[in-house]
C-alpha cells in the first residue's frame, strides 16, 4: 500500500487531517499528485450524510487536477510528469451498451465514485481528492489540456461536465437561444459555455445585483425571476433552459419559458418534483436531465475550455481551511467555486 495524507471525516461536520492508505499500482493505474481540488455541494450532502457507524470512511473531493508522478506497467497514455485531471467517476464495467457508447456516467452497474464508492477488484471504499495523491485508472485520467490553468480547471471535472453534458446532447450552438437558472458554481460555467458554443444567452436569477456579472460571464441579458412582467415578456423564448437551482422549486413559471419543441434541463435539483402535464403539452415541451459526462464528453469538454480559454470563477484556499470552504458553501458564500490548493499537506 501507498500512504499520502488527506482529510478524512470523523462525523457529519468535522475533516481531520489523516494518514491515508492507496493501493499498490496496478498495471493500468497512475499515481497522481493532487495539486488542486475543488469543493463541490455534494461534498456538503456526503458529509450532512455520513453515517459514522457504516466503518466505510468518507474523504471527499472529486473535482481535483494534478500530475503523474508514478504509472503501472501497462500504462500508454501518460508518463510521469504529465499535467492531468480526474473528475467523480474513476471506473466502469465497461462492457454495457452505456459504457459501449461513451456514457459511461449511465453505466448499468454504476459507475464507481471518485469517493464513496466500491472498488472494482478489491471491494474497497474509494477516498476522494481531498488529499495529497490519488490512483486512479488511466482510462478516467484525462489530460490537462496546454493553456488551462490548475486551479481554475479543476471545477470543470465536475461542474463544468455537468452542464456540457446537456449542452451538447440538446445540440446547443450558432442561432440557440439558452437560459440559464441559477448563477452559482454549475450556472456560472453553463453561461460561459453556452455563449462560447454560440448561443445567445440569459441569465434567470432572483438578485438584480447580479446583472453585471451575468454580462461579465459573456451573457447577453439577465431575466428578474421576481417580475411577473419580464417572466411574462419572455414566455416562449428559448430553446433550452438550464436549470442550476439546488433547491426545490416550481417548475412550471421556467416551463413557460421554453419555446415549442424546446426542454428544460434540471441539473441542481435532484429530488421528486411534480409537474403539471399541461405544462409540457402546451408546446410539446421537454422536461430533462443529465448527470456527469462519460469519457469522450469530458475530454473534449476539457478541450474546448482550453481552445476558448474557460475556467471557472475560483477562491483558491490552502487545504488546511477546508471547514472555512465548506461553511461558507453552505451559506452560498463564494462566487463562484472554492478550489483548495492541497501544497499544505506536504508540511
Amino acid at each position: 500500500m501507498r500512504s499520502t495524507t488527506g482529510w478524512q471525516a470523523t462525523d457529519s461536520s468535522t475533516l481531520r487531517r489523516t494518514l491515508l492508505q492507496r493501493r499498490d499500482l496496478r498495471t493500468d493505474d497512475v499515481a497522481v499528485r493532487v495539486d488542486y481540488c475543488g469543493v463541490c455541494h455534494s461534498d456538503l450532502h456526503a458529509l450532512r450524510d455520513y453515517d459514522t457507524h457504516s466503518g466505510a470512511p468518507l474523504v471527499p473531493g472529486h473535482e481535483f487536477t494534478g500530475v503523474v508522478t508514478g504509472t503501472g506497467p501497462g500504462v500508454t497514455t501518460f508518463s510521469i510528469g504529465d499535467h492531468v485531471a480526474v473528475g467523480n467517476i474513476v471506473d466502469s464495467c465497461g462492457v454495457c451498451a452505456m459504457c459501449g457508447a461513451g456514457q459511461e456516467n449511465f453505466c448499468h452497474s454504476f459507475p464507481t465514485l471518485t469517493y464513496g464508492g466500491t472498488d472494482r477488484q478489491d471491494g474497497s471504499t474509494t477516498l476522494g481528492g481531498f488529499s495529497r495523491e490519488y490512483v486512479v485508472r488511466e482510462a478516467f485520467a484525462y489530460p490537462l489540456p496546454a493553456g488551462l490553468d490548475p486551479a481554475a480547471a479543476a471545477p470543470l471535472l465536475c461542474a463544468g461536465i455537468t452542464v456540457w453534458e446537456p449542452l451538447r446532447a440538446l445540440a446547443v450552438g450558432p442561432g440557440s437561444r439558452v437560459a440559464v437558472a441559477g448563477l452559482g458554481g454549475l450556472g456560472h460555467l453553463a453561461v460561459r459555455l453556452a455563449v462560447a458554443l454560440g448561443a445567445t444567452t440569459t441569465v434567470i436569477s432572483r438578485s438584480r445585483d447580479k446583472h453585471a456579472d451575468a454580462l461579465r460571464l459573456g451573457a447577453h441579458d439577465l431575466l428578474d425571476s421576481t417580475d411577473p412582467e419580464q417572466m411574462a415578456t419572455a414566455r416562449d423564448t428559448f430553446d433550452v433552459v438550464i436549470d442550476t437551482i439546488s433547491a426545490p422549486h416550481d417548475l412550471g413559471p421556467y416551463l413557460k419559458l421554453v419555446a415549442m419543441d424546446g426542454t428544460l434541463s434540471l441539473l441542481g435539483y435532484l429530488g421528486p418534483v411534480t409537474v403539471e402535464t399541461t405544462a409540457l403539452l402546451v408546446g410539446r415541451k421537454r422536461l430533462g436531465s443529465a448527470g456527469s459526462g462519460g469519457r469522450p464528453a469530458t475530454a473534449e469538454m476539457l478541450q474546448f475550455c482550453a481552445d476558448n480559454g474557460i475556467a471557472a470563477d475560483i477562491e483558491v484556499l490552502p487545504s488546511a481551511q477546508v471547514a472555512t470552504a465548506l461553511g461558507r458553501l453552505r451559506q452560498n458564500d463564494v462566487r463562484y467555486r472554492f478550489v483548495l490548493d492541497m501544497s499544505d499537506l506536504d508540511s
